[in-house]
Formats: C-alpha cells, sequence, structure tokens
C-alpha cells in the first residue's frame, strides 16, 4: 500500500506538483510535511526538517472526525443509536437544574453535525478546572439544538467521553484495535488527555502525516482495506456527506460545502478532515486523489483559502490519464522534496547597528509581560536575546537565514494533560530573526512539540531607547509574551 510513483503515472506533470509546493512556500506557510496521493500512491511526499515521517504530529481539530469514527463503531455495535438524546449518557446532569431543556433534547446525531444549542465556547483552558466534562454542563444554552451549525469544539471532545465510557478504553485504542493498527498505524500514536482524564478528542490525536493518509484512505474506501470491511459503509457514507449548511448566510467558499459527521464537505462531493494551524487531509473522491498536509499557520487568515485554490487550481483540476515520463522532472521534485527545511524570517540577515547594539543591556519599565531587562550578542549571522522575566534568567538564541532549534526557556506549559500545568517543561522550539529596517530587529519563534504556536518578538531602537511588542498566536500558552513595553539603556550595566 501506498507505493511511491512518479506524477506522471498518477497522471500529472512533476512540474506542476512542484509548482504547488513552490506556491505554498512563495506564501510563507508554516509547512511541516505534505503528501499527495492517488489511489494507493504516494505522487509526492516531503517533510520540512526537523520534522520527518516518523514524527508524532497534533492532528488538532483532524481529531474530531477520528472521534466521528468510533462513534459510528459504536452505533454499528447497537451501543449507542445516533438518535439518543446525548444527555442519556450523563444521567448525573439529568437533573434540570444542572442541564438546560435545550441541552437535554440534544441528540447524539445533532452532536455530530454541530447542531448544538451551545452557541458560546468556554474557555476552558483558563477554567482551572480538574473535570472538563462538568463545565460543558455549566453553559447556557440560548437557542434549541437541530437548528443552526455553530462551530462547537466542546461538544466533540464531550462524543469522545460518551465513547470511552461505552468502549471502556481510550477512544483511540479502541480504533487501534477496530481497525487503525491493521492499517498500519503507528502503535506509539496516542491522545492527549484533559482534565478529568478523558482524551482531548477534539483536539489531542498525535500521528504521522502517513498515519493520516492511512486512516483517510480507509474512510473514502467505505471502511475498506485490502478487501477486508472493518466498518459498514452506511455511516461512513452519511459521515462524509452534506448533513447540514454550514454557512449561516449562504456565503460560497472552499469552507462551505456543508458538514457531515464531524467531517467538512469539501467540492464535488469530497470531504475534509481539517484541524486549526493548517491540519488537513482532504479527500477528492472524483479523481481517487488525497492531499496530507500539516502545519502551523496559526494567525494567516488566508492560509486556507490558498490552500485550497492552488490545491484544486494547480493539483486536482490537472489530473488525468497517465503521461509520458518525465525522469529529469521527476528528479528534480524528489531533489527538491529532500531538500525541506522549517519556514524561518525572511528578511534582512543583517544591520550595521548589531555591533552598537550587541552588549547593550536595556531596563524596561514596568509592562504587562513583567521583562525587566533585554540584552542581545550578535556573531556571523546568529544572535542570542537574554531577558529576565518572573521566571527569571532567560535566553534564546536566534539565526539569520536559518532556525535555531532549541528548548523556549518558559517553564510549566501543559503536556500530556491539556490546560494542566507541568512543573519544568519546555517546548521544543525554533527561532528566525530577521532586520525589517536596520534598527528594527524581528523574531520568530515557532512552538513546534505536541502544541504548536507562533510568538513574535519586535524590537525597536531609537537613540538610547527600546520599544518592544510581542504577540502570540498559540492556544493557552505563551500567555506571559503578550503586549508591550519600552526602556532605555542601563548604563550601570
Amino acid at each position: 500500500m501506498f507505493e511511491r510513483i512518479s506524477p506522471e503515472k498518477a497522471g500529472i506533470s512533476s512540474k506542476k506538483v512542484l509548482g504547488f509546493i513552490k506556491t505554498l512556500e512563495k506564501y510563507n506557510f508554516n509547512t511541516h510535511s505534505l503528501i499527495l496521493a492517488r489511489g494507493n500512491c504516494i505522487i509526492s511526499e516531503c517533510y520540512y526538517a526537523p520534522f520527518h515521517k516518523d514524527f508524532l504530529h497534533r492532528m488538532y481539530s483532524v481529531s474530531k472526525s477520528f472521534v466521528s469514527i468510533a462513534i459510528g463503531l459504536l452505533a454499528e455495535d447497537n451501543l449507542l443509536s445516533l438518535d439518543d438524546k446525548f444527555i442519556k449518557y450523563f444521567p448525573e446532569y439529568t437533573d434540570p437544574k444542572k442541564c438546560s431543556k435545550f441541552l437535554s433534547e440534544m441528540t447524539i446525531k445533532e452532536a455530530l453535525t454541530m447542531e448544538t444549542c451551545n452557541a458560546g465556547q468556554l474557555d476552558w483552558f483558563h477554567c482551572a478546572t480538574d473535570d472538563r466534562t462538568k463545565l460543558y454542563f455549566e453553559w447556557k444554552p440560548d437557542y434549541m439544538s437541530g437548528s443552526l451549525f455553530r462551530y462547537d469544539s466542546p461538544v466533540s471532545y464531550m462524543l469522545c467521553v460518551i465513547a470511552e465510557k461505552l468502549s471502556g478504553k481510550p477512544f483511540l485504542e479502541f480504533l487501534k484495535e477496530r481497525f487503525l493498527i491493521d492499517i498500519g498505524f503507528s502503535k506509539n500514536s496516542y491522545c492527549l488527555k484533559c482534565p478529568g482524564g478523558h482524551s482531548f478528542g477534539d483536539s489531542g490525536v498525535m500521528c504521522t502525516s502517513l498515519d493520516l493518509l492511512r486512516f483517510a484512505r480507509f474512510v473514502m474506501n467505505g471502511g475498506v482495506w485490502e478487501g477486508k470491511r472493518y466498518m459498514n459503509e452506511d455511516y461512513l457514507k452519511s459521515a462524509t456527506s452534506k448533513q447540514v449548511a454550514n454557512s449561516i448566510y449562504g456565503d460560497y467558499s472552499y469552507s462551505s460545502f456543508g458538514y457531515g459527521y464531524q467531517i467538512w464537505c469539501a467540492p464535488d462531493g469530497g470531504f475534509a478532515f481539517i484541524g486549526m494551524g493548517d491540519q488537513f487531509a482532504i479527500c477528492d473522491r472524483t479523481h481517487d486523489f488525497i492531499m496530507i498536509i500539516n502545519s502551523d499557520n496559526q494567525g494567516n487568515s488566508n492560509s486556507r483559502f490558498i490552500l485550497y485554490h492552488a490545491l484544486y487550481e494547480d493539483i486536482i483540476g490537472n489530473l488525468g490519464d497517465p503521461l509520458p515520463e518525465d525522469k529529469e522532472a521527476f528528479d528534480e521534485l524528489k531533489n527538491y522534496e529532500t531538500s525541506r527545511k522549517l519556514n524561518f524570517a525572511k528578511g534582512a540577515l543583517s544591520s550595521s547597528f548589531s555591533k552598537e547594539l550587541s552588549g547593550s543591556l536595556y531596563s524596561l519599565a514596568k509592562n504587562d509581560m513583567e521583562i525587566e531587562n533585554i540584552r542581545f550578542e550578535f556573531e556571523d549571522k546568529k544572535g542570542i536575546i537574554y531577558y529576565t522575566n518572573a521566571q527569571g534568567k532567560k535566553q534564546l538564541k536566534f539565526g539569520f537565514g536559518y532556525n535555531e532549534f532549541q528548548k523556549f526557556p518558559q517553564t510549566g506549559y501543559s503536556d500530556m494533560t491539556a490546560g494542566a500545568p507541568s512543573p519544568g517543561n519546555m517546548y521544543d522550539c525554533a527561532v528566525s530573526g530577521e532586520w525589517l529596517e536596520p534598527k528594527k530587529l524581528h523574531l520568530k519563534i515557532q512552538a513546534i512539540d505536541k502544541y504548536f504556536g507562533i510568538l513574535d518578538m519586535v524590537f525597536s531602537f531609537k537613540g538610547d531607547g527600546i520599544s518592544v511588542v510581542m504577540e502570540k498566536t498559540a492556544e493557552a500558552f505563551f500567555e506571559e509574551y503578550k503586549g508591550h513595553a519600552a526602556g532605555v539603556i542601563n548604563i550601570n550595566k
């Protein structure tokens, strides 16, 4: 399964595939991996170092689609019905004082299609709860279920809880036993946990890009793998078909083709698994084609449109019958694939001001980030920022024209249990720098661990003064690095 072949054998030119990859890079995507497959063959596969084929990547909301399949299998086992009331599986909350009328009437199917009654998105990460499940019943629903599509990530978690209650095991282990291991899924794959002990089913699946390809192919095959049926096809047909309009105002775009059971609809009757930061499995039935991409484009509001548009215009729209082999173009594609590295800041690599700045200590006025002082040192194409914050003295290395890989120095971020501080834990990160102007330095920090995120630091210098701006796009971490500050050179350093 998944033999590597030339794009030409699959009905598209190697030049088109190479052009697609370069298009994503042109728009500064933070891509981690990319796989293009037609039928049971891979026509392109690349990993952006330090990512590699065995890396267990956080799938974010792609995890919801895994949960959907677990629910489908449990329905097939007659352990639940999609018409069941959601509250049936939480008897401890059936008291009207604990569960609103709207929520008590919601069905499993309405949860799958995200036609829930919970419009709000409670920020459970900052609730300091020891049980995420009970938080779902603390919301105040303001409309009836089954009436509107409103993206409700927590209900996906609740579906995962139901799956684990009925199967008696972590939901991903349940799926492994039923079919994932048989189709070649990584045995060491896992799912992060939430406070209370259940799996982080709406966001926490950790698996490889090839694992996701296998899962997508399984669903596209209607539950069959190498001639063996593992799942009833009826549920999968419904799950990947439009059950609800997912654009209230009728907008027509790549993200508004409808929604199935925790699975997005795509053009021409296709479907997609989609996760935050641009984790994608886009499945085109018409051409028997699947694209897998893992990325961290959080904060890039245009990335999904660019990705969809380029994929359908440059790849899917050009798939046809096999073409004559083009060895030179195929070799060029393969060489390009193996040379990929994680995106980095691509501005000016040097400034004459760096010599003056190097070694200068700046004391900062009181600020929300609680950073007391900052100092830089530069040598050739790299630098180090030293600073002191509420946790103590810190330092970060950064490269100009490349990434410096290291542990981000802030400690205590979540590890295996999301939202739960883990004393001493630090995230792997990549740091690069660029000079936006002769006296304006930008550091791009990418968390590349179980949790992904982008942190931008900008330092502007004028006379003896410094202005600092820090912005983060990350889920519930880098919180200490949001805000701005000002300071002056400390001549008594």
